[in-house]
């Protein structure tokens, strides 16, 4: 074992590497509670979301850290989840189970162009600042998000949106969350969302805002109500109604965002670790195979986009060097799986700290555009701001896709598009006047 995971190399050792996936694993366990709360207005049943978001973290991170030996942890990822459910679900009316469809072949997609090498390719075609603009914006959703259901921000016929009633209970649990959080965050506490989480549902349970839970330990919840109901559609529908504009725009964007955050964290995680030789990164493309797998066995357990978590670097910081962590981090989330019943106490009021502090750590992406350029603050700033306003992700997407080659040209810089960047304006552009039918 040690010699496998080069343990002599790395400089580690048992005690190291299982303090750092135990610090990983706790660095992300919210995403438990939260994933199944994002997906709930989908119809999807939670305690089969819960079930599929530990086996899905712990296959994905335990095939990271089996095949690409990394410490890196993976879960279903926070804003895919958002994209899935109120650009794909709601916004689109794509049924669930068509969506989850989306995300195994998008899964699929990556990992035969991770096969064949196209990476580097795809990486190269799409600006940075555009990058770091979907990476923002989603951010700002996933805020906007938990604001709206922490009912600090609700609905106006006036102006849309404005400030909600704060002496309400559950608004004031939630508020309470955050405050916790942004303390914990503050003072460096490793896990310090999960543990904000925690500490919401206990002040919660106590002020009987939310329910106490009967269990705290179960049976594990069936998996029958989302496992293969990605391949349901195929018994209800024609391929045609399978296979429209509309699910290919989601692929797209599933792709997109999955492959570039994933790359993004890879590297980062790597970086931090001292992993990384000339820029580049060992075993990148075993890495990358990981994630594209994980994706798509998620999608069969039933919930989105699988990817890597960038709360890995805090397990990375607590010692762990090797993919024997991830082993760690991945049977953690097998044991979470007899956890389930405190799915009861977990309310909006309590992911909803969760949501914004995950926004936050993403907008710290707006500091890598360079806005003094009109031609690349247009896009950037189009892609970020749609996001929240239209409720899409694929929207923002879209948009900024389209100014960038457009101002690009004007400014004569055409020959810096890259050619992938013109086909992707005349598809979105499809895309739009397809909406508008």
């Amino acid at each position: 074992m040690q010699r496998y995971f080069q343990f002599e190399e790395h400089n580690t050792t048992y005690t190291k590497e299982i303090l750092g996936g135990l610090t990983t694993f706790l660095a992300m366990a919210y995403i438990l509670f939260v994933n199944p709360s994002v997906l709930e207005p989908t119809g999807m049943d939670l305690d089969a979301v819960y079930v599929a978001t530990a086996l899905a973290a712990a296959a994905g991170t335990i095939i990271m850290g089996v095949v690409a030996r990394y410490p890196i942890g993976l879960a279903p990822g926070m804003g895919l989840n958002a994209f899935f459910t109120y650009s794909v679900v709601i916004g689109m009316g794509i049924p669930w189970e068509t969506a989850l469809l989306g995300v195994f072949i998008s899964g699929i997609i990556f990992m035969i162009i991770t096969l064949v090498g196209v990476r580097e390719f795809i990486i190269n075609a799409i600006p940075a600042e555009l990058k770091y603009a979907v990476g923002a914006g989603i951010g700002l959703f996933i805020a906007f998000i938990g604001l709206q259901n922490a009912e600090i921000v609700v609905e106006s016929e006036a102006t849309l949106v404005e400030i909600g009633n704060l002496g309400t209970p559950d608004t004031l649990l939630a508020i309470f969350g955050i405050l916790i959080t942004v303390i914990l965050m503050t003072l460096g506490f490793k896990g310090g969302i999960f543990y904000g989480m925690l500490l919401t549902a206990a002040v919660g349970v106590i002020t009987g805002v939310v329910p106490t839970p009967t269990a705290i330990v179960g049976a594990v919840p069936s998996l029958e109500p989302t496992f293969g109901a990605a391949f349901a559609p195929f018994g209800e529908m024609s391929l045609g109604e399978i296979f429209t504009l509309q699910l290919m725009i989601v692929v797209l964007t599933f792709l997109f965002v999955d492959f570039f955050d994933t790359a993004g964290t890879l590297f980062a995680v790597a970086n931090q670790a001292g992993f990384t030789k000339d820029n580049k990164l060992p075993r990148a493309k075993r890495a990358l195979f990981a994630d594209s797998s994980a994706s798509s066995l998620g999608a069969v357990l039933g919930t989105p986009t699988t990817t890597a978590y960038i709360e890995s670097a805090s397990g990375i910081a607590a010692g762990a060097r090797t993919g024997f962590a991830s082993l760690v981090t991945g049977a953690l989330f097998l044991v979470a799986l007899l956890f389930s019943p405190l799915l009861a106490v977990v309310t909006e009021s309590v992911t909803a700290p969760a949501l914004i502090i995950v926004g936050v750590l993403m907008a710290a992406a707006l500091s890598n555009i360079d806005w003094k350029q009109f031609e690349i603050a247009v896009p950037a700033f189009f892609t970020i701001i749609a996001m929240p306003l239209t409720y899409s992700i694929a929207t923002g997407i879209a948009l900024g896709f389209i100014m960038y080659p457009i101002t690009m040209v004007c400014k004569g810089r055409a020959k810096e598009v890259h050619p992938v960047m013109y086909v992707l304006l005349v598809v979105f552009v499809l895309y739009f006047i397809y909406l508008g039918e």
